[in-house]
């Protein structure tokens, strides 16, 4: 499969604290985030990007939105798998 990437931020230059949530997920219905081998997946139509849970889950130890954060359609991935971008971008 061919990715196009179409946009990219300098994570180290531009930051997404708690209070950019809402921007930054406004579009999105489905939010998968990674921490080391846990996998956990948001139904943004159940979820609000005000949830203490949700904003432990994608909020880094800097207070940032954590790295790397991919969109892809209506679907946002928070952290790195192997595992989870496998099955999006393989198909």
């Amino acid at each position: 499969m061919d990715v196009t990437v179409r946009e990219t931020v300098n994570a180290s230059k531009e930051k997404f604290g708690p209070k950019d949530l809402a921007k930054v997920f406004e579009d999105a219905t489905k939010v998968i985030v990674a921490k080391g081998k846990k996998v956990v997946t948001f139904d943004m139509k159940k979820v609000s990007t005000k949830d203490a849970e949700f904003q432990k889950a994608v909020i880094g130890p800097s207070g940032n939105l954590r790295a790397p954060s991919i969109r892809t359609g209506k679907t946002m991935f928070v952290g790195f798998s192997e595992d989870a971008y496998g099955e999006r971008f393989s198909k």
